[in-house]
């Protein structure tokens, strides 16, 4: 084991200054192979101090590239894109609202009119943006409400979000979509995405609902069973629980 020697210190015997000696030579070595190594690193840093300074060059512009794109031009495409939005979102939402024409409303949404884009001009003309990702959604709910579930499945697709209700509401868009193409394991499964993207009052016991009426149609009872008693126990104040009883008795009678 290595002792610490004070400043100034002198061996006793003969053993404490062979001891000394070696520490003395060792050390020496030391320093040695560090000074070697260190002329070596600074002899490669020379030999190849373009390729490294080429190279920080690269990463530098790198880097400039990136926040002058943002700035001056996928900021200012976001800000439009967005801006375009206001027009055909009136229509949609005119659309959900109203008890007639639906469909001439939605295509409004869609296609645009008076100079104004609709939904597929700003995917189209965006792509990249959040808008066009929001248009995405949107048009995806247009066609299902249209029942052009094909369509409604292409754009639905294409559509991502982490937010509770967008996330879910998309997922079981799909969801019905599916349903109505009669394809009803695929419906389940969007529904069951839905149901774990976000656990809410809103979604969760919607998409809880569809997915156990879904699996009666499949004969899944237990799955069914399940989904009905987490709307009984968990969402006791839902519009789905006010009649979830009867669908459990349904479920327990089909085991």
């Amino acid at each position: 084991m290595a002792t610490y020697k004070k400043r100034g210190f002198k061996p006793k015997n003969k053993a404490e200054q062979q001891q000394f000696d070696e520490q003395e030579s060792t050390t020496a070595e030391v320093f040695s192979t560090l000074d070697e190594s260190a002329s070596r690193s600074e002899e490669w840093v020379a030999k190849n101090q373009n390729i490294i300074l080429g190279i920080i060059g690269v990463v530098a512009i790198g880097v400039l590239g990136y926040l002058a794109y943002n700035q001056f031009i996928q900021a200012p495409k976001e800000e439009s894109a967005a801006n375009e939005m206001y027009y055909p979102q009136q229509y949609f939402d005119q659309a959900v609202n109203s008890p007639t024409q639906k469909d001439s409303l939605f295509t409004l949404a869609l296609e645009g009119a008076e100079g104004k884009y609709g939904f597929l001009e700003i995917i189209e003309e965006y792509n990249g943006t959040k808008a066009a990702n929001l248009a995405h959604y949107s048009a995806g709910m247009a066609y299902l409400n249209m029942n052009e579930y094909e369509k409604a499945v292409d754009y639905l697709e294409d559509f991502s979000s982490d937010d509770a209700v967008l996330g879910a509401l998309s997922k079981g868009g799909l969801g019905d979509a599916f349903m109505q193409l009669g394809q009803a394991a695929d419906a389940l499964g969007y529904y069951e995405q839905a149901i774990s993207h976000n656990a809410n009052e809103f979604t969760t016991p919607k998409f809880l609902y569809k997915a156990g009426i879904t699996a009666l149609e499949l004969n899944q009872n237990d799955k069914a069973l399940g989904y009905f008693q987490r709307i009984k126990d968990e969402f006791s104040k839902s519009d789905e629980a006010q009649t979830i009883d009867a669908f459990i008795g349904m479920a327990k009678s089909g085991n």
